[in-house]
């Protein structure tokens, strides 16, 4: 049973990780006029929501309840981006940054729970490493364009 419990907490933590992602882009999507950011943090939140579905599904059929909450370390991630937002306007770069830095927050979630040594069925091995392969996706097409702005400010 223990397990089974260990297995719950794994999904319930990515479900969280998904569900600040979407509140992160929510964020981002409000400090920017620019609409092709707009756009691409709109595919992003799609993206987490949809994850979260899933993730959602498996931890209810492993005796979990629904997760809709997000981490604390999330919460102080986006006020801090507030903070930060605050003092750089809507600069571009700036907003990629942060955005990079939740996307690596991400990535470290989804390696830690590929790396446990909780044993998971088949399937929920292969959903939490196919969320992960998306993410990473996401992770370097955020970094692309962060690097298109580091270099527009640096000339």
């Amino acid at each position: 049973m223990l397990q089974q419990e260990k297995l719950v907490t794994i999904l319930s933590d990515l479900v969280k990780i998904n569900n600040d992602r979407v509140e992160g882009y929510r964020k981002a999507i409000a400090a920017t006029d620019d609409v092709d950011l707009k756009a691409l943090f709109q595919r992003m939140i799609d993206e987490s929501n949809k994850y979260a579905v899933t993730l959602n599904q498996q931890l209810k059929a492993h005796g979990g309840d629904k997760e809709t909450s997000t981490t604390t370390f999330g919460k102080l991630y986006r006020t801090w981006m507030d903070v930060k937002t605050t003092f750089t306007g809507s600069d571009r770069h700036a907003i990629l940054s942060s955005c990079e830095y939740g996307e690596d927050a991400a990535q470290r979630a989804y390696m830690d729970a590929l790396r446990s040594d909780t044993p998971m069925p088949y399937i929920v091995r292969e959903i939490i490493a196919g969320q992960q392969a998306g993410l990473r996706n996401a992770h370097d097409t955020i970094k692309s364009y962060r690097d298109v702005e580091k270099v527009k400010v640096s000339r």
